[in-house]
């Protein structure tokens, strides 16, 4: 059975080998992530900074978080 494995070991790493050389020769052609990926990142993190920066300083959102000092507590029902 030890001979057997090893040649099918050895066929796998030629096939291995084999698609290794072919794929090395092959020329590479860009795919959109390659022409445009760091665009389209650089657009959306711009996009994101610009909605996030208008929400913070335009839309006058009471971002105080605390209650103190506005809870006041109720009267003791008996």
């Amino acid at each position: 059975m030890f001979p057997l494995a090893r040649a099918a070991q050895s066929l796998v790493a030629r096939g291995i080998q084999h698609t290794a050389v072919r794929q090395a020769h092959r020329k590479h052609e860009a795919t959109f992530h390659d022409k445009y990926g760091t665009m389209v990142l650089l657009g959306g993190a711009a996009m994101f900074s610009a909605v996030w920066g208008y929400v913070f300083t335009q839309l006058k959102i009471e971002w105080g978080l605390s209650p103190v000092g506005r809870v006041t507590p109720s009267e003791w029902r008996e």
